[in-house]
């Protein structure tokens, strides 16, 4: 279950914070390092602040974008100092998400940090599923990276320990997990599709579509649930209603 619990860094521009962020995943049993465009990698510098957390390092993988990192995740929660004004699920405390982080292990999940000085941007956090936020000293609240990982690995380690012995279960049928960020992105952008092809939507109205994207997401449909919904979306295609009509008046 935790090689499951990914943790991605985006845009590193240290190379000792990624050894020292990979040291802090090392301790609590985390080993999935994914880097999105780091600035320096491989770096001795990585590998010296690694501390003997070396095999997770020669493990990471260098990725082009957000985007990528986590496609094939079924939750992606991005560390955030501040709470955007954007409308996503946001979780108050490390602890919920941890728990609810190690309850969809099953498939993979990650843990998303951004720049040292900037964190991540506005549009890669629409890339997330959830946000969070360590809570802090509102006169000094500012954590260095590996810090960050630290705090969220060991609430991360500490929910997988204290999981009931009911949850060492057989995995959940694939119907019924959580679909991945790149089903997600299918679905939307069908919804976006049949929105425009109807009408509904006459222009592009960002608004809308982010609103609807944030609604499903606290929805949290099944992949079975998802599923129906795009055969929904399929029904109402022209190309498919004209089908459909077509078949109706050759019956009749």
């Amino acid at each position: 279950m935790l090689a499951n619990i990914r943790v991605v860094l985006v845009q590193t521009y240290h190379p000792g914070n990624i050894g020292a962020s990979a040291r802090a995943m090392k301790t609590m049993g985390l080993t999935d390092l994914v880097l999105v465009n780091p600035r320096c990698f491989p770096d001795p510098e990585a590998s010296r602040l690694a501390a003997g957390a070396e095999d997770v390092i020669d493990s990471a993988r260098v990725v082009t974008s957000l985007k990528e990192a986590v496609s094939d995740c079924v939750q992606v929660v991005g560390a955030s100092a501040r709470l955007r004004s954007l409308p996503l699920p946001h979780f108050d405390e490390p602890e919920a998400m941890a728990r609810e982080l190690v309850d969809n292990a099953d498939d993979p999940v990650a843990l998303v940090f951004g720049r040292e000085r900037f964190g991540l941007t506005n549009d890669e956090i629409r890339c997330c599923s959830h946000q969070v936020s360590i809570p802090a000293n509102p006169g000094y609240g500012i954590l260095n990276l590996a810090q960050a990982v630290q705090v969220l690995a060991y609430e991360t380690f500490k929910a997988w320990r204290q999981r009931p012995e009911s949850d060492y279960r057989q995995p959940r049928p694939a119907e019924e997990r959580q679909p991945t960020r790149e089903q997600l992105e299918h679905f939307h952008e069908h919804l976006s599709r049949v929105m425009r092809q109807s009408g509904f939507l006459t222009q592009p109205h960002a608004r809308t579509e982010t609103q609807l994207q944030a609604l499903f997401a606290r929805a949290q449909p099944s992949r079975k649930e998802l599923s129906l919904l795009r055969g929904l979306l399929r029904s109402l295609e022209p190309d498919t209603a004209v089908t459909r009509s077509t078949s109706e008046d050759d019956r009749t």
